[in-house]
């Protein structure tokens, strides 16, 4: 679609989302949260998803109100993505409420153990006991959330994402992958970065089967470097945020050259780009203050 005049490069009709519809697995806490109010703040209703309704009301208590649109909201929505009759259940729930879906962001996901990878220097027989340890459900419960739960979730919503397809517009889904995906350090989670692998791969699969013209529904990746969540603190204070405590010596210590964790703001920034960009095809956009440049 070709430029028709100065006003199409104003912020705001860059990237429009009042009116939207999405959904945001994982939305009430961390990453998940910072990317439902980036689009509630600029009018699109969000259902936040979650299996803790405790924490997602908190969220809608919190976050819901005041909200910079006027036509913005923050809907909570239990659901457990690890189950397909919950994952249906959910789509019949936001089915009832909405006609069509525009973006679905996959953001829902665990991680469990570390392993003492450097053993590997001291001998074999060291390694091999310390990798020994990792449990077998560990693994799985963890492709379960951060594989298998994107694929289904992802399919159980094809309908709805793409009744919202019209002549200039593409629905999109958001698969929040990682930069653990893609680094060659196993940075002590060997479960955790080859599931992270394996969301940017089906990414890649689901980009290329849904860009087809019966369905036509976009499918990018943003893969976070450091950002406060949960996952990377283990803690989350009264309003569902996660703070990391910095020093001057931040960046050095973690190889990044931004030398900060990455923010709401940069979090948020990319989600809307990602969604209203409608040339964006099967895409992983590395979000990491620099991260990858120090740690290929």
């Amino acid at each position: 679609m070709q430029s028709s005049g100065n006003s199409e490069f104003k912020t705001t009709g860059l990237f429009n989302v009042e009116g939207w519809s999405v959904v945001v697995t994982g939305g009430a806490t961390g990453i998940g949260l910072m990317i439902a109010q980036a689009f509630a703040n600029n009018g699109a209703r969000v259902y936040i998803v979650g299996r803790r309704a405790e924490v997602l009301e908190n969220a809608v208590k919190t976050w819901g109100k005041n909200l910079e649109h006027p036509k913005g909201q923050l809907i909570p929505l239990t659901a457990d993505i690890t189950d397909k009759e919950s994952i249906e259940t959910l789509v019949r729930e936001v089915g009832s409420k909405e006609k069509k879906v525009d973006v679905l962001v996959n953001n829902a996901g665990i991680s469990l153990g570390t392993s003492a990878v450097e053993k590997g220097q001291e001998s074999a027989e060291a390694l091999k006991a310390e990798l020994w340890k990792e449990k077998w459900e560990d693994w799985e419960q963890i492709f379960r959330t951060n594989v298998i739960g994107y694929f289904f979730t992802s399919v159980a919503f094809l309908p709805l994402l793409s009744a919202a397809n019209r002549a200039d517009f593409t629905s999109c889904i958001i698969n929040i992958s990682s930069i653990s995906g893609i680094v060659h350090s196993t940075q002590h989670h060997f479960n955790y970065n080859t599931s992270k692998a394996a969301t940017i791969q089906l990414n890649n699969l689901l980009a290329q089967v849904f860009s087809q013209p019966g369905v036509k529904v976009r499918v990018n990746s943003i893969a976070p470097g450091i950002f406060p969540s949960q996952m990377t603190t283990g803690d989350k204070d009264e309003q569902n945020k996660s703070q990391i405590p910095t020093g001057d010596d931040y960046g050095e210590k973690k190889g990044i050259p931004a030398n900060r964790p990455g923010s709401d703001i940069d979090m948020a920034q990319t989600a809307l780009y990602v969604a209203c960009n409608q040339y964006l095809y099967g895409q992983t956009i590395a979000v990491d203050g620099g991260y990858l440049l120090k740690n290929p």
